[in-house]
């Protein structure tokens, strides 16, 4: 998993609310099991009509929003079914940060083992935000993981809480099996003494 630490990019304001996970990537791209190709399909149905064309007016579609590597969300994002595939579509797209005032639980977890950083934020703060992520590609959003900030195009600072050990994760590139290598000598040593031991299993 790619390391995160900072981050300075455009960001994409999407002020909808309660934007559930078949919203972000639909059931139908979901017979897959790789993590790469479904960029192309963030937000499917409102960023193409029934013929496949781009909708002029989808954010994502955007010129100044292209190459956004943020997104600035409504509340309770990334809520409905547990689809794993939500965060390997944003991230595959090239979001490596979504800011909202809250979170699914499950949603907001996943984020963290693709590579993703979502951060908690007051709605006053959030808000700003987004009035500043309206003014396009030529506003850039900072974000500095380590120091635990978000920096708006015009120098305002927020600061975000997060958990000591997801962060830790992230800015390691260290996923549910980046953590398990970690303990790969001492999961050796174990196997070649059962081995010893008991040699018949």
């Amino acid at each position: 998993m790619e390391k995160f630490d900072t981050l300075s990019g455009i960001a994409a304001p999407m002020p909808l609310v309660n934007i559930d996970t078949d919203m972000i990537i639909p059931k139908v791209f979901l017979k897959t099991i790789k993590r790469s190709g479904l960029g192309v399909n963030l937000f499917d149905e409102m960023r193409y009509d029934r013929q496949g064309n781009e909708i002029p007016d989808f954010v994502l579609n955007q010129p100044a929003y292209r190459d956004a590597s943020i997104l600035v969300a409504g509340d309770n994002f990334g809520c409905g079914s547990s689809r794993e595939h939500a965060p390997w579509a944003i991230a595959d797209f090239g979001i490596r940060c979504v800011i909202s005032t809250s979170f699914a639980d499950i949603f907001y977890n996943n984020c963290f083992k693709n590579g993703i950083l979502p951060i908690v934020l007051p709605e006053d703060q959030r808000d700003a935000l987004m009035k500043d992520a309206e003014k396009g590609a030529n506003a850039r959003i900072e974000v500095d993981l380590e120091a635990q900030t978000v920096t708006s195009s015009d120098g305002e600072v927020f600061t975000f809480d997060l958990d000591p050990f997801k962060k830790h994760c992230l800015m390691n590139g260290l996923d549910d099996i980046g953590l398990t290598m970690e303990k790969a000598a001492a999961i050796d040593t174990f196997e070649a003494q059962v081995s010893a031991q008991r040699p018949w299993v």
